[in-house]
């Protein structure tokens, strides 16, 4: 009989296909994540798996997700200033660890994975 996951791996893979599913070029907040999963008031709960993915496979995009105010708000887990550069590689202005017209780049999957 296989032995089944854990809940935590269940609710973090649930949590990384949204991210993964997120575009280059485009950002999520963790709150939006959290509601694609079915955990409304699971920000923190995101913000804890954008921690612990740096070394899952296939990659995990947690640069992609910020606060719900476009703020780089897990930058220091990344190290210093690489948050913001992943970004500008794909094209998004940072300034003042804000996403610059953060309204237009953001990514609700609520919406464009139909859920």
């Amino acid at each position: 009989m296989p032995k089944e996951k854990p809940a935590k791996d269940s609710l973090y893979d649930a949590i990384y296909d949204v991210v993964r599913a997120v575009p280059k070029g485009r950002v999520t907040s963790y709150g939006a994540v959290a509601a694609a999963i079915g955990a409304a008031s699971g920000a923190r709960v995101v913000g804890y798996a954008m921690n612990n993915c740096h070394s899952v496979k296939p990659k995990v995009p947690a640069h992609r997700v910020v606060n719900r105010n476009g703020m780089l708000t897990g930058k220091h887990h990344f190290g210093e200033g690489v948050m913001q550069k992943l970004l500008e590689k794909e094209g998004i202005k940072v300034e003042d660890d804000m996403v610059v017209d953060f309204t237009n780049l953001f990514w609700d999957p609520m919406i464009e994975l139909s859920l």
